[in-house]
């Protein structure tokens, strides 16, 4: 497999810009009888408007709306270095339970392209409540017109596959794909979603993977043709679309939207918030939202969302090592 980069790496300085903060730590402990009874601050990795973001605040939107959480929520969107410095700053509110933080796929990327002093194992995992998973799709004009002729086709000559970023989950799930069935493929990334749709219709790219809601415009006019689902449900928009698993290629891996608290955090502020978050997802705005931004609802709960993390991350590495995508 060739690796195509046409996008820049964070700078180092940027990522471990997190590490340097200086914590602000809680006056009050956490126990079962008085928590939470502090001002909660909710660290959103990305700037305002992405998905990070918009997931965060419509978890705020919730808790504030149903008073689940007793006290004042204070958002504050610390970009930089594809969420080192967000999820950087929480590392160092170690043992503090009134620091908050949701996650994406970064959150496993990451630290592996820029050596931060945390992994997505460092912190106290509170919940996987869903995931972004893709859609793999060609142009309308493309003589591929279904998955099995896809496979076909990619084993009797690589494919040119786009995707966005070079060490991002849109590598990941072609080149895992990839191993399952037996083929190669040149991948191409790219640093826009505009950038990448337009070279799949210009027939630059035999094939692109990405996010269904990112795509679902030029599915629905017939521009694009959906071929398969990386995730282990097709959502309704895709409907007659199979998963890569129902054509026997299932992959386990997602960009996964959860909330975790600092290193430390008391146990028991990780089990209210388990507590809480099961009835967050079970208000209707969530299920709006899943719906909307079109996610794989996919929940775990406390330790068993920590097991995805390093299960996730273990298997990145391996893939993005074995590319040379990452030493």
């Amino acid at each position: 497999m060739r690796l195509h980069k046409t996008i820049s790496v964070a700078a180092r300085a940027l990522a471990l810009a997190g590490a340097v903060l200086i914590p602000t730590l809680s006056s009050g402990a956490a126990t079962a009888d008085n928590y939470p009874s502090e001002r909660l601050n909710w660290t959103i990795a990305f700037g305002p408007g992405g998905g990070n973001d918009i997931m965060s605040r419509t978890i705020i939107s919730i808790l504030e709306k149903y008073k689940l959480y007793p006290g004042e929520i204070v958002a504050q969107n610390r970009s930089g270095g594809s969420g080192a410095v967000g999820w950087g700053y929480l590392f160092n509110q170690k043992g503090n339970p009134y620091h908050i933080s949701s996650t994406s796929g970064s959150f496993i990327t990451t630290p592996l392209k820029a050596k931060t002093p945390w992994t997505p194992t460092s912190f106290v995992p509170v919940a996987l409540l869903a995931a972004d998973d893709l859609v793999l799709v060609v142009n309308k004009t493309s003589k591929i017109k279904d998955f099995d002729q896809f496979i076909k086709e990619a084993k009797a000559t690589p494919l040119a596959i786009g995707g966005m970023g070079a060490v991002n989950v849109d590598f990941i799930v072609p080149t895992l794909l990839a191993e399952k069935a037996g083929f190669k493929f040149d991948y191409v990334s790219f640093n826009k979603q505009g950038e990448l749709t337009t070279a799949l219709l210009s027939s630059a790219l035999d094939a692109m993977v990405a996010n269904p809601g990112d795509v679902a415009g030029l599915l629905e006019s017939g521009d694009l043709r959906a071929l398969g689902f990386s995730g282990t449900k097709t959502p309704d928009s895709l409907k007659g679309v199979p998963t890569f698993g129902e054509k026997g290629f299932e992959l386990g891996i997602s960009m996964p939207r959860g909330v975790v608290l600092p290193p430390d955090a008391p146990k028991e502020a990780q089990e209210w918030w388990i507590a809480t978050m099961k009835k967050v997802v079970e208000k209707p705005e969530w299920a709006e939202y899943v719906k909307k931004h079109e996610l794989t609802e996919t929940v775990l709960w406390g330790d068993e969302f920590g097991k995805f993390l390093g299960t996730s991350q273990d298997e990145f590495a391996r893939i993005l090592k074995a590319s040379g995508a990452i030493k």
